[in-house]
């Protein structure tokens, strides 16, 4: 299985002293250009209020990050329904988080971290399953 990487690092493990890749880097570069391709027209059709309703939750300290985890994925799941696609709802799901997170980021940058940690959260929760999927396909 292939795990997710949030930091940047490559998936792999250490084999006398050097990193051996769990998977192609190429397998990976086309998969970002696919999923950016898809952003870039979900992008347009992604309203300021959705965004500003999630920076709102964001901004509150109150809310757990289970509450904002389930605030991010209402809003994912009500604009997955809302744009209209004939692609695979879990990619549409995957691309929305992604897009939403750099939506967030670039109003409010201070809630980079917090945004950035509950979207993989939301990710590895709600959608590894199908990255493990995706990644399997392309390598074959």
């Amino acid at each position: 299985e292939v795990e997710l990487q949030t930091d940047g690092n490559r998936s792999g493990h250490l084999q006398n002293g050097e990193l051996v890749l769990d998977v192609n880097e190429e397998v990976i570069r086309i998969i970002a250009a696919q999923l950016a391709k898809i952003g870039d027209q979900f992008d347009k059709e992604i309203k300021a209020r959705v965004v500003n309703d999630l920076v709102q939750h964001f901004l509150n300290e109150n809310l757990s990050g289970e509450e904002i985890t389930r605030h991010m994925s209402e809003a994912v799941e009500g604009l997955a329904r809302a744009i209209p696609s004939d692609m695979e709802q879990e990619k549409a799901m995957l691309v929305l988080a992604m897009v939403l997170t750099k939506k967030i980021a670039n109003t409010m940058p201070s809630l980079l971290h917090r945004v950035f940690s509950t979207t993989v959260n939301y990710i590895s929760q709600q959608l590894h399953n199908y990255i493990v999927r995706m990644v399997s396909a392309v390598k074959q």
